[in-house]
């Protein structure tokens, strides 16, 4: 199978249009509106930056009097902020706020501060909206995109922390949440607690009374005294992010899936040690170069291929286990990359046309050497209700060559609890079954029995 065809094509900057056509990124930069970011891409800091990664490599390909034509590299797997973990919400607030102050000494800045500027190679954060940095007013202690900042980044963060809603709603609030949507779910005492006074409690009592908090574009100073306005305010954002990551790591908690890997009690040590060897002999024997870790976990069988020198993208439902992988992966600079996805629920395409940001399985599919679907069959079929059929169907759309499945048979512990009863609908169902499923798209490689009755196998695409 090809590799898929990835079009996107972007049209709201005034500045510029991007181009995703396959695995070529195509930016269109107009004078008038880009030069001065155009200048600082070619500025020894903006290498830097690049260098390190938290930049992406920009190409000058054509130069005409009313265009540039800018190449970037394409980042294998783009994910979306209503796919990510809250530690990486907190990074790609960290990589904006840390670009700000690189910009402000130069005399530049951001003028928008979105998490879709941002993308992530692993679990690094990579700012990729190039376009967004414009020249600033020397004598204007404003940063136009500090509200958007708020809105996007910490109103979000907050209500996660505080009121516990997903960061995956974000999908609907292109530009964040309003203080007024965060204000009748705040209690008298906690709307005049920080962050809640300034984030929420006095914007709102400023819009009441007439004042557009940050609106006024007229407010001039001495060119000294504005930048250490605005340095000032980015110390401002950067202490309310650091008081919502103390609140969200105050309140970690384990659920039910955070331990699976170590309590799992129908996998003996000798199971575990097994099946470890098992994926780890079928990826040196596979070698491939592009992972998918489908029900990933904390990430055990991720780090293993990543091990191996693959590229893994992890997805899982639970978020306190793929918070745990995601801290893992970016505290030992892992090529993985953990995001919170379902491929039974995948993400729909978003925005104008349903056309600016892509479905998450139009993003997968066929972009990877191997899938790794390992425990969890038994979850698709029984929970989902999905029939085998269309399970290795779907796995082959995901994969150009290879597949590691393990196989949960009817009499497995975590069969029968998923089973409620339904004997008569699947529990005829064993390896023969999954075989015939199989066959239509798959050859069997390896093939290995647990001693707890779960079977492995190694599937070469036909």
């Amino acid at each position: 199978m090809a590799s898929a065809e990835l079009t996107l094509e972007t049209f709201r900057d005034p500045a510029g249009s991007v181009r995703i056509d396959g695995d070529r990124v195509v930016r269109e930069a107009r004078r008038g509106y880009a030069d001065a970011a155009l200048e600082f891409l070619r500025s020894p800091a903006a290498q830097e930056w690049v260098a390190h990664g938290r930049l992406i490599e920009t190409r000058f390909v054509k130069e005409a009097d009313h265009a540039v034509t800018l190449e970037h590299p394409h980042v294998f797997f783009p994910s979306y902020p209503w796919e990510w973990t809250p530690s990486a919400w907190i990074a790609a607030a960290d990589l904006t706020l840390d670009l700000c102050e690189e910009l402000l000494g130069r005399g530049l800045m951001l003028k928008d501060a979105t998490p879709l500027n941002v993308l992530f190679r692993g679990a690094r954060p990579v700012f990729v909206d190039v376009l967004s940095i414009e020249e600033r007013d020397p004598a204007s202690p404003l940063w136009l995109a500090y509200g958007q900042f708020v809105r996007a980044f910490l109103l979000p963060l907050a209500a996660y922390a505080w009121l516990g809603w997903p960061l995956a709603a974000s999908i609907q609030k292109r530009d964040g949440y309003e203080p007024a949507n965060l204000a009748p779910h705040l209690g008298l005492l906690q709307r005049w607690r920080e962050p809640f006074r300034s984030l929420v409690t006095l914007p709102l009592m400023l819009e009441t009374s007439g004042g557009k908090s940050g609106q006024n574009t007229k407010v001039q100073q001495s060119p000294d005294v504005a930048l250490a306005v605005l340095r000032r305010n980015l110390r401002g954002l950067r202490k309310h992010l650091r008081h919502i990551e103390r609140r969200m790591h105050s309140q970690r908690t384990t659920s039910r899936w955070s331990g699976y890997a170590t309590s799992a009690d129908h996998y003996s040590c000798d199971d575990q040690k097994l099946k470890r060897r098992f994926v780890r002999d079928a990826l040196m024997a596979s070698q491939p170069r592009q992972v998918l870790d489908l029900g990933a976990n904390s990430g055990v069988y991720s780090r293993i291929a990543a091990e191996c020198g693959a590229s893994v993208v992890s997805w899982d439902t639970d978020l306190q286990a793929t918070e745990q992988n995601w801290r893992e992966a970016q505290e030992k600079k892992l090529e993985i990359t953990p995001l919170l996805a379902n491929p039974a629920r995948p993400t729909p395409s978003a925005g104008w046309r349903n056309a600016e940001s892509l479905a998450l399985l139009d993003r997968a599919r066929g972009r990877f050497d191997c899938v790794l679907m390992l425990g969890l069959i038994h979850h698709l079929l029984l929970s989902e209700q999905i029939p085998l059929s269309e399970i290795t169907a779907q796995l082959r759309d995901l994969t150009n060559s290879w597949a590691i499945v393990e196989w949960v048979p009817a009499t497995d512990p975590r069969f029968v609890d998923l089973l409620r009863g339904r004997d008569a609908l699947y529990g005829h169902l064993d390896e023969s079954a999954f075989a015939r499923a199989a066959e239509a798209h798959f050859t069997v490689v390896l093939r290995e029995a647990l001693p707890n009755g779960r079977i492995l196998f190694l599937l070469q695409a036909r």
